[in-house]
């Protein structure tokens, strides 16, 4: 193994005892780790609480992407996802996702504790947002739309600001060369 792939696998198993030292104190995570009935959920998770653990040692990360071109590097396999962070601070996180075939299993839905915007630079997606009337979202380079539990249908340069706690799931995401996303994520006030 490459020096360069051993820091990653080494981070990789800090990031996860780290995520089990929270599940082991705080209960509220143990019970929603309890609750999950997947390993893309356990992913999903652990991301909303600022690890990840979805990635395999070898796979690209931020440090493939360091020639600065965000399109860089293989698609994924077909149904699968690969999430590399850009950069991090304290209450916020900038991902590159690179999704192919890819959409959430059936009956799963994010609830991030996380404001979300994204922006979709290659390809197209479908994201289901579960019906809330009391929330707002805002969709699409050409403006803003109020949604709720229905399907937004996006295209390159649409942007979606999703407030924090509004469930969706991703439908469907483009085949080779996939679909590449620009994703912000951060906690605090959220003004969209």
């Amino acid at each position: 193994m490459a020096e360069a792939q051993l820091q990653q696998f080494l981070e990789k198993v800090r990031q996860l005892n780290a995520f089990v030292a929270l599940s082991e104190s705080d209960p509220a995570v143990r019970e929603a780790l309890a609750a999950c009935s997947h390993h893309h959920a356990v992913v999903a998770l652990a991301r909303r609480h600022g690890f990840e653990i979805g990635r395999r040692w070898g796979e690209g990360d931020a440090a493939a992407l360091s020639d600065g071109n965000l399109f860089a590097g293989p698609c994924p396999p077909a149904g699968e996802e690969r999430v590399s962070v850009l950069a991090r601070g304290e209450t916020w996180r900038l991902e590159r996702i690179h999704s192919c075939q890819a959409s959430s299993p059936p009956g799963f839905w994010y609830d991030q504790s996380e404001h979300e915007w994204v922006t979709l630079l290659q390809g197209s997606a479908r994201i289901r947002l579960a019906p809330d009337a009391t929330q707002g979202v805002g969709a699409g380079a050409g403006g803003t739309k109020a949604v709720g539990g229905e399907v937004l249908e996006l295209c390159r340069g649409d942007t979606l600001l999703i407030p924090a706690h509004r469930r969706h799931r991703l439908e469907a995401t483009d085949g080779e060369p996939g679909s590449v996303w620009l994703a912000l994520f951060w906690t605090g006030a959220c003004a969209g």
